[in-house]
């Protein structure tokens, strides 16, 4: 069933790590702008991910055997 926030947040973080490519790149040719943009990526993403353990631990816990 793909009608499940587990994977609805898991294409967000696939679509922060497209977007935020162009960033790193800049970061790693010293923009130090793009590393501040990229620090802010990767921040959404750790609170997207929190977000995917907590949901998965509650379909699993909600599955009656």
């Amino acid at each position: 069933n793909m009608d499940n926030k587990v994977f609805d947040t898991w294409n967000d973080i696939n679509g922060i790590m497209e977007n935020s490519q162009e960033d790193l790149t800049r970061f790693i040719n010293g923009n130090k702008a793009a590393g501040t943009r990229l620090r802010k990526h990767m921040q959404n993403i750790k609170h997207l991910a929190q977000e995917v353990r907590v949901e998965v631990q509650q379909q699993k816990n909600s599955v009656t055997a």
